[in-house]
């Protein structure tokens, strides 16, 4: 039972989680070899920037504490992560002033797009631990993008690219029926224009 604190936590048409469920299509990429996984940044951008694993462990990290809300209708409340934050990322990164949004790319070919202002917000951020543990390759091991305040399909698991582009377009999910934003509060689940 959820008390009257966590009830306004809860977005419309959600119901709380004590667990984290694992939702994807397709296979679980499994990193025996992290020394194959690299990340890029690209798009349009003045410089591609490409980190590798090793790269990528050495930017500095925090704590993030938040409540994630997933599409299929459950919510987990009082996650604490420990990733990179956007803004460290973007420290590397100088923009082209026409970019505008972002699509993460994932293994597989997945990808799903964002506003540029929600990628860059201070609560984005790539994850690397969830609750003390670091991600099991179900939940996105070894980076998994967060994007806490929309639907958790917006936190690419498995990311290895970062486009910014002039325009929305839409990712896999998006192409496939899924809403173009994505805000819980709003329902904005499915797009059915």
């Amino acid at each position: 039972m959820s008390t009257a604190g966590e009830q306004q936590r809860i977005p419309p048409g959600q119901q709380v989680t004590p667990g984290f469920p694992v939702l994807h299509y397709g296979d679980v990429p499994y990193y025996r070899d992290t020394t194959r996984w690299d990340l890029r940044v690209f798009g349009l951008v003045e410089e591609q920037v490409l980190l590798s694993f090793e790269e990528f462990m050495k930017l500095p990290r925090r704590e993030f504490r938040n409540d994630i809300h997933c599409v299929t209708s459950w919510s987990k409340l009082d996650n604490v992560w420990e990733g990179v934050p956007v803004s460290t990322l973007m420290e590397r990164v100088k923009l082209k002033p026409e970019a505008n949004y972002v699509m993460l790319h994932a293994e597989e070919g997945w990808t799903t797009n964002l506003p540029l202002e929600d990628f860059v917000r201070d609560t984005s951020f790539l994850a690397l631990k969830h609750n003390g543990e670091l991600l099991s390759p179900e939940h996105g091991y070894p980076v998994r993008m967060v994007v806490p305040h929309l639907y958790f399909w917006k936190s690419a698991k498995w990311l290895r690219g970062i486009e910014f582009l002039a325009a929305d377009k839409p990712g896999f999910w998006e192409r496939n029926g899924y809403h173009m934003y994505g805000d819980p509060w709003k329902e904005q689940r499915y797009d059915f224009d």
